[in-house]
């Protein structure tokens, strides 16, 4: 396996391809409250998306938006089933936390499940810790939203 990291934009047609899986996995798979949190995870148009290559396949991906001034928030993060495991989602949240230094950016905060012990464990161990549910995410008692400075 050789593994590359393409900078692009959420319209890039691999980094849509993977978002149709990762949806499909937290609407059916998951189970997951889709009438809840499918209007906060659009991510059109934004400039900042990663995604992480096998060769020539799209395995991984992941973005951030502007939250304010000097924080970002990351979303749609995702990885391939058959390449869990693998540290690859660490990668992908890695080169999105540089990408927002290079940026200007201080903070990153983000939401994820309070089902999904995998994730809560990996942005743990990069640093994060969990804060008071913010913006739409109040009084969401499924959600968890995390902070971490960047520099």
């Amino acid at each position: 396996m050789s593994f590359n990291i393409k900078r692009t934009t959420t319209a890039d047609p691999d980094f849509a391809q993977l978002v149709v899986k990762l949806d499909h996995e937290f609407w059916v798979e998951l189970e997951e409250d889709m009438n809840t949190y499918e209007q906060y995870n659009k991510v059109p148009d934004i400039k900042t998306a990663i995604i992480i290559y096998d060769d020539e396949m799209p395995v991984a991906i992941g973005c951030y938006k502007e939250y304010n001034s000097n924080t970002v928030e990351i979303k749609r993060m995702f990885v391939e089933k058959a390449y869990r495991g693998k540290g690859i989602a660490k990668s992908v949240l890695n080169e999105l936390e540089q990408w927002a230094i290079e940026n200007g950016f201080e903070y990153s905060v983000l939401e994820t499940s309070i089902h999904f012990d995998v994730a809560k464990n990996l942005y743990k161990q990069a640093g994060y810790v969990v804060i008071t549910n913010y913006d739409q995410y109040k009084g969401l008692d499924e959600s968890v939203c995390m902070k971490k400075e960047l520099v």
